[in-house]
């Protein structure tokens, strides 16, 4: 058992594929969570998301509520404070954040596919955004390739399952924690909705993951890995034998509590019309299939909304 959360060179999957995907299978059923190394994204290009991201979320509140798509359920564009809370939670996350998803064209793919919205007040958010999605978008497909080996799937079998996904890189800022006795932290408790969530920005205290034994293991990395964890899309399509792990992003203490947070989740989905129908793969005797009435990705995605808020529920 890992005494902490593994990472792994992802470099490996093609010069030691076997060993590889066996131990990434091992990291994601013991933790959900793997840090993945060898990946080829640039310090540069992380560096100028950050410093992009940064100058916006610093523009004045009114400033960047005009980026908010109202009716899109926080889709693209810009979300305020307090608008997003864990399921089940009554508190808000103490977070603002942004929603970059993918350049379709017209006309889209799908029609949840939302045209993209740029701020003009930072010259260079668009380009960086954008080119941190698209390497992360890469670097996830490779992940789900070794995923589906350990499901037992072919290679490719994610390709033409993601190409015109609704994934989301969201570019989130914590501010400083001015008060307590609300209840809310920076982010409750959850499991993450879409098949893996890329992580950028990990390094930084805050996050922590529910082990199997109940205890909460606060996780950072080294600055050049990316933290990659298993969604609910993906737990339900193998029927649990890759889990989705709870986490969540407590509140500093101390001085630390006067310093902002931030973080670049990717959300990799697969495409909307995707049916999630368990892998016969995944099912047997001894585990019998959990889920035996598929979904579309996209119905899957409005209920979850729904029940984070970011969505009004249907009556």
């Amino acid at each position: 058992m890992f005494a902490h959360v593994p990472d792994l060179d992802i470099g490996r999957l093609d010069t030691d594929t076997d060993a590889f995907v066996a131990e990434l299978g091992r990291a994601y059923t013991e933790f959900g969570f793997c840090g993945i190394r060898g990946h080829g994204i640039s310090s540069k290009t992380v560096e100028d998301c950050y410093a992009a991201i940064k100058a916006f979320f610093a523009l004045p509140h009114e400033v960047k509520q005009k980026y908010h798509g109202a009716g899109l359920g926080g889709a693209r564009g810009y979300t305020g404070f307090g608008i997003e809370k864990a399921k089940d939670s009554q508190h808000p996350d103490l977070k603002e954040f942004w929603h970059v998803g993918l350049e379709t064209g017209n006309p889209a793919p799908h029609p949840c596919l939302y045209p993209n919205i740029w701020p003009s007040e930072v010259a260079d958010f668009e380009r960086a955004t954008y080119t941190l999605y698209t390497e992360l978008q890469k670097l996830g497909s490779r992940v789900l390739e070794a995923l589906a080996l350990f499901l037992g799937m072919p290679r490719d079998y994610f390709a033409d399952k993601i190409q015109y996904g609704n994934s989301i890189l969201r570019p989130i800022h914590y501010p400083p924690v001015t008060h307590t006795g609300s209840g809310s932290i920076r982010a409750g408790q959850h499991e993450d909705i879409n098949l893996i969530t890329l992580l950028v920005g990990s390094h930084e205290a805050g996050l922590e993951i529910l082990r199997r034994d109940g205890s909460w293991l606060p996780v950072t990395t080294q600055r050049s890995e990316i933290l990659v964890n298993i969604g609910d899309m993906l737990q339900r399509l193998s029927n649990h034998v890759l889990p989705s792990t709870t986490h969540r992003v407590v509140n500093p203490v101390g001085s630390a509590s006067g310093q902002a947070r931030y973080s670049i989740p990717f959300f990799l989905h697969p495409n909307p019309d995707f049916l999630i129908k368990t892998l016969p793969t995944c099912i047997s005797k001894d585990r019998p299939n959990q889920y035996p009435d598929a979904i579309t990705a996209n119905d899957y995605l409005l209920q979850r909304l729904a029940e984070i808020g970011l969505l009004k529920k249907a009556n």
